[in-house]
């Protein structure tokens, strides 16, 4: 006779109200990112994870870290389901479980995490601040992994939640942010180390948490100081605003150019006109028409960089391209590039002779990669590299290290999203980019969040999501070479090996020392 599911035993409930403390933390760490920022979530959320992975399996770790998980992309991307609603009659029931389905893929790596973690804790049995450092590595590895398997999605990265700090976050420019995000993980979990740590060195545990804290800000402030004044350049962003809903609705074209035309002809004086991903929603190269008109807003040797889609034919068939591209006055193409990094589902289906799944952007076929980060030579204006939208989240991919620009111009297409946080958070991958490279970033959104971002990361002007106007400013000058920009990621696991280093050797002098201690007292 059947009875139904069968109790929890006691260990079973022990392991479902960690994984349940767990995967409240994991939420939690949303708060610490934009637009809310609240740092204080950042010692409660991995605190809460570094304290239930305490004494338990591999098993058990894994699924308290998917948990934990769970969590922190269940919402940290609940946005992504904006973009199933733009067509809801053939994707709107698709929403919640595509959203489910990436949160519990994407939670995979925290579960992968914990379960290192814990199967190093099994047999080396470290404990206190050397406990923390070990999930700290454990974290930024898989972190790492998330943003170059299968292509990658290095999204909400632990060190964004010091974005909006402005010191905190210079020290991307050293170690990028993956070694941010080792710092920002081990520094947030030294509270739960001093929780369990015996009396005789909870001590030692708040003097490294005061002097981590302590350098962090330090280090940054002393980059604050220098001085970033601006070029001559003067820029002009249009922020069209248009829904999603309407950009390729039939006859809508039409429109849409006359919209961005109207706002680029406003009075006051630019050299650089920057329009959005796809601002043009056609083949702009084939209308000639539409770039006679551009001879409008582009007088005495003005230049346009506009995202438009772009297509190929050859060998038989027709390759399309995500691209921005560079008009001047008698709208003449002077360069372009292509968006190399495409989105999964979104520019092409990966494993399509697999998977019957549509792309949820309208276009006749999957979008073709570009052959990679390059650097633009425009007529009066300093080198640009161009990031697409998407390519902005890539640390170390979006620079051209052998031809190094003077800014970086990211076109992007947010109105997929709506008002949700996920521009915010966009924006807070191209903030860092710009502290990582020391570089500018100027970022033209169709519908927001439009930003001129300085090289430490700082907002000199933006408009808001559902804004429509422009932007007029000058084009921030960019600073040296930065340790990231010159050695990438090494820079990262350069800072990892010196931390352990450094403990172990501060470990072996403390052994050292208490062995003479107790020779000394036993004589």
């Amino acid at each position: 006779m059947m009875t139904g599911l069968r109790p929890l035993t006691g260990r079973g409930r022990y392991i479902s109200l960690r994984s349940g403390i767990s995967f409240m933390a994991g939420g939690l760490t949303v708060l610490a990112l934009p637009p809310f920022s609240w740092l204080i979530v950042v010692p409660v959320a991995f605190s809460a994870l570094f304290l239930m992975l305490r004494q338990v399996s591999t098993a058990p770790a894994f699924f308290i870290g998917w948990a934990f998980g769970i969590g922190q992309f269940g919402f940290g991307v609940s946005w992504i389901a904006e973009s199933f609603y733009v067509d809801s009659e053939r994707f709107g029931a698709l929403a919640i479980p595509a959203v489910a389905g990436l949160s519990a893929g994407l939670a995979i790596f925290p579960a992968l995490t914990a379960m290192l973690f814990a199967a190093v804790m099994q047999r080396r049995a470290v404990g206190g601040i050397a406990a923390g450092l070990l999930l700290a590595t454990c974290w930024v590895a898989l972190e790492w992994l998330r943003g170059h398997v299968l292509t990658g999605f290095p999204w909400n990265l632990a060190a964004y939640a010091l974005v909006d700090h402005a010191a905190l976050r210079q020290t991307a420019a050293w170690v990028g942010s993956y070694g941010l995000s080792f710092l920002t993980v081990f520094i947030g979990l030294l509270p739960g180390v001093l929780i369990v740590a015996a009396p005789n060195r909870r001590v030692p545990v708040l003097v490294l948490f005061a002097v981590a804290v302590m350098g962090l800000w330090g280090g940054g402030a002393l980059r604050l100081g220098t001085n970033l004044p601006t070029t001559d350049i003067a820029l002009r962003i249009v922020q069209g605003n248009v829904p999603q809903v309407e950009k390729w609705a039939p006859g809508s074209r039409e429109r849409t150019l006359e919209k961005y035309l109207s706002l680029s002809a406003q009075p006051g004086r630019f050299d650089l006109l920057l329009w959005p991903e796809t601002a043009f929603p056609g083949f702009l190269d084939e209308d000639a028409l539409a770039r006679r008109r551009l001879s409008t807003v582009l007088p005495d040797g003005r230049i346009l960089l506009t995202g438009v889609p772009d297509r190929v034919e050859g060998d038989g068939e027709t390759r399309y391209f995500n691209t921005v591209q560079a008009y001047d006055g008698n709208g003449e193409i002077l360069t372009g590039y292509a968006k190399h990094h495409l989105v999964p589902f979104g520019e092409y289906v990966p494993l399509r002779g697999w998977l019957p799944i549509e792309r949820l952007t309208e276009g006749l076929g999957d979008f073709t990669p570009g052959p990679g980060p390059r650097t633009l030579a425009i007529p009066g204006a300093p080198l640009v590299a161009v990031a697409i939208c998407y390519e902005i989240i890539f640390p170390g991919q979006v620079v051209d290290d052998l031809f190094r620009p003077d800014w970086i111009f990211n076109a992007t297409n947010d109105a997929w999203f709506g008002t949700s946080i996920g521009p915010e958070q966009h924006l807070a991958s191209a903030r860092m980019r710009a502290v990582e490279e020391g570089l500018p970033v100027v970022r033209a959104a169709n519908t927001g969040i439009s930003a001129i971002i300085d090289a430490k990361g700082e907002i000199i002007a933006r408009l808001e999501t559902g804004q429509t106007g422009v932007i007029d400013a000058s084009l921030p000058t960019a600073l040296a070479p930065t340790p990231y920009a010159r050695f990438g990621d090494w820079t990262s696991l350069a800072l990892i090996c010196a931390v352990w280093a450094l403990a172990f050797t501060v470990g072996s002098a403390r052994r050292c020392f208490n062995s003479e201690k107790s020779k000394s007292e036993e004589s």
